[in-house]
C-alpha cells in the first residue's frame, strides 16, 4: 500500500481484542507473570509498552525498517542514539545542524572523549576530507535547520560505508511520507516527532528507526538503560497525528510553495531558503531523493530590527519556537533553535540575525499570504 494509505491502515488499526479503531492506552507501569520461570512479553513500562510499541512498529514500518524506538523528545533520542559511541570517537556532523543538536555535540559528548568536526555537508569532497581513522558516525540533517541545505544522501552513505561509519540521519523536515532515509542506505533514521507526525503542539516525542537486526538490539539495550522512553499518552498522541499527517504535509507544503515565491519577488526579502524553488542549491538532489518539498522555509530580512518589525506586525503565525503544526510557527533561530550557537560560529554558518524561519499550517493560503504581505509593509 502507498504510505498515505499505511498512515491509517497498518497493524495497529483495530485492536485485536476488543474491535476499537484506536489503539488502547496502557497506563500500567509494571505487569503481572503468570509463570515464575517464564515472565511475559512485558515487565515494566521502561522496557516495554504495548501503546509504545504501537507506535514503534508503526514508524518502522512507515520508514521501511525493522525496528523503531519511542523517545520523550527528539533530543532523547538523538542522545540515546549517540551513546552508541564510545570514547576516542570521532563524529562528522553538518555544520548548521539543529541548536539542540550541536549543544550535546559540543558541550556533552566532547565531555566524554569524543570527538567531532562540522563540516558543510553539501561538499561531498569536504566530507571526504574530513574522515578521519576513528569517524564513526556521519550525521546528516537533510533538509536542514534552518537553511534547508541538502545533503546528497547516497553519496555521504557510499563514503561512509567505505571508511565504516555509521550514518545518522534528522528525517524531521521531510518525514517518512516524503523522504525515507533507509531506502537510500541510512542506518539511523531520527524525528522530532513533536513537530509535524504529532502535528498538533500538543507532545513532545522523538523517534528512531534502523534497518540493521545487530544495530536495532544495540539501541534497544540503550533505550532500555538510558530510560528516556515516550510516555504512553504522548504514544497516543503521536499515533493520533500520523493519521492525518498526509492531507496535513499536503497543503502545508503547497502554500509553503506559494510563499516562497512570493518571498522570493519582494523587494524587503534579502534571500528565500526552500528547496522547492528552482534555485535553491541543491534543489535537483532533493527532487531525486525526496518525494515533495516540505512546509518549512526560511527568508532573510535587512537586520534584527527587520525582524522585530516583522514579528510585531505578523499576525496569523503564533511566534514560538517549534515547527510542523496545525497553526503556522514563526520562529527566529538566533534566540531560538539555534541560541545555544554562538553568534560567531552562526553567522559562519550563514545564520544570521535577519533570518526568520516559517513553518506553514493548515491557514487559507491567501490569508497567511495577505497577513505576511502587511506585515513585510511596516519593514
Amino acid at each position: 500500500m502507498d504510505l498515505q494509505t499505511q498512515l491509517v491502515h497498518n497493524k495497529w488499526r483495530i485492536d485485536a481484542q476488543t474491535g476499537a479503531v484506536s489503539v488502547p492506552i496502557h497506563h500500567a507501569s509494571t505487569f503481572h507473570q503468570f509463570d515464575f520461570d517464564t515472565f511475559g512479553k512485558y515487565d515494566y513500562s521502561r522496557s516495554g509498552n504495548p501503546t509504545r510499541e504501537a507506535l514503534e512498529e508503526t514508524i518502522a514500518e512507515l520508514e521501511g525498517g525493522v525496528s523503531g524506538f519511542a523517545f520523550a523528545s527528539g533530543m532523547a533520542a538523538i542522545s540515546t542514539a549517540f551513546l552508541l559511541l564510545s570514547k576516542g570517537d570521532h563524529v562528522l556532523i553538518t555544520d548548521d545542524v539543529y541548536g539542540g543538536t550541536y549543544r550535546i555535540i559540543t558541550d556533552v559528548l566532547s565531555r566524554f572523549g569524543i570527538e567531532h568536526t562540522f563540516v558543510d555537508m553539501t561538499d561531498l569532497d569536504a566530507v571526504a576530507r574530513h574522515i578521519r581513522p576513528n569517524t564513526k558516525v556521519i550525521y546528516m540533517e537533510t533538509p536542514s535547520n534552518p537553511l534547508l541545505k541538502i545533503t546528497d544522501i547516497r553519496g555521504v552513505v557510499k563514503l561512509a560505508k567505505a571508511h565504516g561509519c555509521l550514518t545518522f540521519l534528522d528525517n524531521t523536515f521531510a518525514t517518512p511520507l516524503l523522504q525515507r532515509p533507509l531506502d537510500l542506505g541510512v542506518d539511523v533514521v531520527l524525528h522530532s516527532a513533536t513537530k509535524f507526525l504529532a502535528g498538533h503542539s500538543d507532545v513532545v516525542a522523538g523517534l528512531a528507526v534502523v534497518k540493521d537486526a545487530r544495530l536495532a538490539r544495540e539501541l534497544r539495550k540503550l533505550q532500555y538503560s538510558f530510560g528516556a522512553v515516550l510516555g504512553v499518552q504522548d504514544a497516543w498522541l503521536v499515533l493520533r497525528g500520523l493519521k492525518t499527517l498526509h492531507v496535513r504535509l499536503d497543503y502545508a507544503s503547497r502554500s509553503a510553495l506559494q510563499l516562497a515565491q512570493f518571498l522570493h519577488h519582494h523587494p524587503k526579502v534579502a534571500h528565500v531558503y526552500y528547496p522547492g524553488l528552482s534555485f535553491h542549491e541543491g534543489h535537483d538532489i532533493h527532487r531525486d531523493q525526496a518525494r515533495g518539498f516540505g512546509a518549512v522555509l526560511s527568508f532573510e530580512l535587512e537586520d534584527e530590527q527587520a525582524v522585530r518589525t516583522f514579528v510585531k506586525h505578523a499576525h496569523i503565525p503564533v511566534f514560538a519556537v517549534s515547527l510542523g503544526a496545525v497553526e503556522s510557527i514563526l520562529s527566529y533561530p538566533a534566540k531560538m533553535s539555534h541560541a545555544a550557537m554562538p553568534k560567531a560560529e552562526r553567522h559562519r554558518r550563514g545564520i544570521t540575525d535577519g533570518l526568520l524561519r516559517l513553518s506553514v499550517g493548515l491557514e487559507a493560503t491567501d490569508d497567511l499570504l495577505a497577513d505576511v504581505e502587511q506585515a513585510l509593509s511596516y519593514v
